[in-house]
């Protein structure tokens, strides 16, 4: 099952259960380090971006239609999380409190089933991510998230695709000439 489809069932497992509606503007924050996550969201339209932020911003994630968002770290340990959400254009979200999510899990084994298949994604997403970073040399790491995830580049600001492959801008717009 690609990851597309794990989306679709773990979608689709909670259409009816989702609580509310929120729109977040351009550049305005769901959630910023420090915060205790409490609440899960699926993104209508938009896109949002997770990073870090310690002498500069190191973009970690992205979230775009028909994905799931939240500060994961925090979401499943109840902790604070290290993680800036920031909108990066209007995003329209639907929104489940925590305790809602974790009741649902309880009591619907579809729901729990499509939950694990989403967390083995997102672990596997991020091996890949990692193994990117440390293995390959810029040029390769572009080419593999373009193959991995061509939305990316028509959803996402060059910048901060170039903050999460851990290069310049300019380095990433040599590279996306060259590949034309």
């Amino acid at each position: 099952m690609n990851q597309q489809q794990v989306y679709i069932q773990f979608l689709e497992a909670l259409e009816e259960h989702w609580e509310e509606e929120l729109t977040y503007k351009r550049n305005e924050y769901l959630s910023v380090a420090g915060d205790v996550a409490t609440e899960i969201y699926w993104i209508r339209s938009g896109s949002l971006r997770v990073f870090v932020c310690e002498e500069e911003e190191h973009t970690i994630r992205f979230g775009y239609q028909n994905s799931i968002i939240t500060a994961l770290d925090s979401f499943i340990t109840g902790a604070p999380s290290m993680f800036y959400i920031q909108a990066l254009k209007k995003t329209e979200l639907r929104v489940m409190s925590k305790l809602r999510y974790e009741t649902l899990l309880e009591e619907s084994p579809l729901i729990k089933e499509a939950w694990t298949a989403l967390l083995k994604s997102f672990v596997v997403q991020q091996m890949e991510r990692e193994l990117d970073l440390i293995t390959y040399a810029p040029q390769k790491r572009v080419e593999r998230l373009l193959q991995r995830s061509p939305q990316v580049f028509q959803e996402i600001p060059l910048k901060y695709i170039a903050s999460y492959a851990r290069m310049t801008p300019e380095t990433l717009s040599r590279i996306l000439k060259n590949l034309d």
